[in-house]
């Protein structure tokens, strides 16, 4: 059966079998048995750098460092959804994600709204919301609806593997992907019915005075 929809997962987790990827397997369970296509991306054990401001990426619509973020890129252009996991390190997300995610939202051309996007987190015990709140802002500047569920999007567990037994944890990510099932498929269904909304000539403004 052809599938219906396609997901794109990154990890930023070091850990091949950390929390997020505890996380990420409850979400994928759902996804199979809704018929969703998803390709799962471990970040967490790369090395990126930052972004360079060479602003290259701005004649090219890809970034000057030819490396697993252009790959990304090609895969994200072709996704209904993005979803993005990062353990929390020191009240925030994992410094090897951020530097692809920074470098790859800034470098892409293509059109990214209305691809719904979703952010999960684990930590021992705090920071959860400040890295959930850093990774939506990836989102909301990129015109993309964001999928929530009945908590926060966080798991706990400090060990690798040790949120198997956050049980609230893990049904807050089934909800989380029967949510963003929910939204593409009403996106899809809107845009067959509807169109796209109008759209405006982007405006920018600088704080700057001559």
């Amino acid at each position: 059966m052809e599938k219906r929809f396609k997901v794109l997962m990154i990890n930023g987790s070091p850990r091949k079998s950390g929390n997020i990827t505890l996380a990420f397997s409850e979400m994928k369970t759902v996804f199979d048995g809704l018929n969703v296509e998803y390709e799962d991306i471990r970040l967490g054990n790369k090395i990126i750098r930052g972004c360079l401001a060479c602003e290259t990426c701005r004649s090219t619509g890809k970034c000057v460092i030819d490396d697993v973020v252009n790959e990304i890129a090609v895969k994200f252009e072709q996704a209904d959804g993005l979803v993005i996991g990062s353990p929390v390190y020191y009240g925030s997300a994992n410094g090897t994600l951020m530097s692809a995610l920074q470098r790859l939202f800034y470098s892409i051309h293509f059109d990214t709204s209305l691809k719904v996007g979703a952010s999960v987190v684990s930590a021992r015990r705090s920071g959860c919301t400040a890295t959930f709140d850093e990774l939506n802002k990836f989102f909301t500047l990129s015109n993309m609806p964001v999928a929530t569920s009945q908590y926060w999007n966080n798991i706990y567990g400090w060990d690798p593997g040790e949120g198997i037994e956050d049980d609230e944890g893990r049904q807050v990510m089934r909800v989380l992907a029967r949510n963003m099932v929910f939204l593409m498929e009403s996106i899809a269904l809107g845009k067959e019915k509807n169109g796209l909304p109008d759209t405006e000539d982007r405006v920018w403004t600088n704080f700057t005075r001559q």
